[in-house]
């Protein structure tokens, strides 16, 4: 929702700079917080004598409550504003993050997890109705393929250092240096975000609820809703089983050095703002298609036992899923702003099936690996992909709101 004839921030000014940045450390800080503990799910299942499957709970609490926290705060994000949301979302989360590498125990740690979960929704919430409503449209796609890489970045360093850090000082050490991250961006964003200009509050509840509503009639938003499940089931269910995979026979690897596989997640943070500039020329319908059947064929290559192959796999799958959802999320806001949606809610019910998605599709992982190996993960990854290459199909035929 937009107000106005000023058209929006632009590239080059320093408002500009700074929203993006902010936003981009601010995917870092919620990236950081919601996954550092992916890296460490062997180390929870010896550390609890908890099974492979129970472990991976600690992530899927905590994207299950995410979930629910999105149909609360965008919402209350299209009648309160964006800004206030995010900042404290972040300021919960960080806080949230200090207590968690101090829990006490098991069933404390998955409690913390979920509230830290609720609080980190206010990111996902808000950060692509933001962008959308305060940069010029022609900056926009660019400037979320920025936030998008921002959350590759913090996913990749938050599993990088408490790699590192659990065999310096246990799992309570690598989760207190990824506090020490959410604190340092909370503070930043702080700094640096300006205030939004363009925001129009929806003030009538009644209106509120029929534009909801709205949000469910459009079948190439309901399209990109699935797609968002299914893209993220399939990613994390690739990357939660794969630290048990590469920590057993016949690779044996140390906390430390299978948590450089998410090296891969640099070339996410490259294709995601890559694949936004191909949009802006080619046009989601051709990129997206193309991002999907690349993340399959990378699900694929993990499959052979040579390291080599599974790291290429884990890079090509990473590409295509940051590629994917990177122009996805920026068309559910377009769509949404197109058709006189909210924004804000469009943005949050794709994050809800997102983070849906992870929820269900990380627990149904480690299931996968305890019943029936790695092919199991890969036939679980892989359908995913392959419904996803057919929703694009779907996608592909619905109706242009385009002037």
């Amino acid at each position: 929702m937009t107000t106005g004839e000023w058209p929006g921030h632009r590239s080059g000014e320093p408002a500009f700079r700074r929203a993006a940045t902010a936003v981009f450390l601010a995917g870092i800080a919620v990236f950081v917080s919601l996954y550092a503990p992916q890296a460490l799910l062997p180390e929870f299942s010896r550390s609890f004598g908890v099974t492979p499957a129970a472990s991976t709970l600690v992530i899927s609490v905590s994207t299950a409550a995410l979930a629910v926290g999105l149909l609360v705060l965008g919402p209350l994000s299209d009648r309160r504003g964006r800004t206030g949301i995010l900042h404290a979302s972040l300021a919960a989360a960080a806080l949230l993050a200090v207590l968690i590498a101090l829990a006490p125990g098991w069933e404390a740690l998955l409690v913390l997890r979920g509230l830290q979960g609720f609080a980190l929704a206010g990111l996902p919430a808000v950060a692509v109705a933001y962008l959308r409503e305060e940069l010029h449209p022609a900056m926009s796609s660019r400037a979320i393929g920025l936030y998008v890489s921002g959350t590759a970045i913090g996913g990749l360093s938050g599993r990088l250092l408490t790699g590192v850090l659990t065999e310096l000082g246990g799992w309570r050490t690598a989760l207190g240096g990824a506090a020490v991250v959410a604190v340092g961006c909370a503070v930043a964003v702080r700094l640096l975000l300006p205030p939004a200009r363009r925001f129009t509050p929806l003030l009538r509840q009644g209106r509120l609820l029929r534009q909801l509503g709205a949000a469910f009639t459009d079948p190439a938003l309901l399209a990109l809703y699935g797609l968002a499940a299914l893209l993220m089931g399939g990613f994390v269910a690739v990357y939660n089983a794969g630290t048990f995979r590469l920590e057993s026979e016949p690779y044996s690897l140390t906390p430390a050095v299978a948590g450089l596989v998410f090296l891969a997640y640099l070339l996410g943070s490259a294709s995601s703002p890559t694949a936004g500039w191909l949009a802006d020329r080619l046009g989601r319908r051709v990129v997206v298609p193309g991002a999907v059947a690349l993340m399959a064929a990378g699900i694929a290559l993990t499959l052979p036992t040579p390291l080599w192959c599974v790291v290429l796999g884990l890079c090509v799958l990473t590409v295509g899923f940051f590629a994917a959802h990177g122009v996805a999320s920026g068309w559910v806001a377009a769509r949404a702003q197109l058709g006189g949606r909210p924004v804000g809610q469009a943005a949050s019910l794709y994050s809800f099936w997102y983070y849906v998605g992870s929820s269900v599709g990380g627990t149904l992982a480690g299931r996968a690996w305890q019943d029936a190996g790695w092919p199991g993960v890969v036939l679980l990854a892989g359908g995913c992909a392959l419904a996803a290459l057919v929703l694009t199909g779907a996608l592909g035929r619905t109706r242009s709101l385009q002037p």
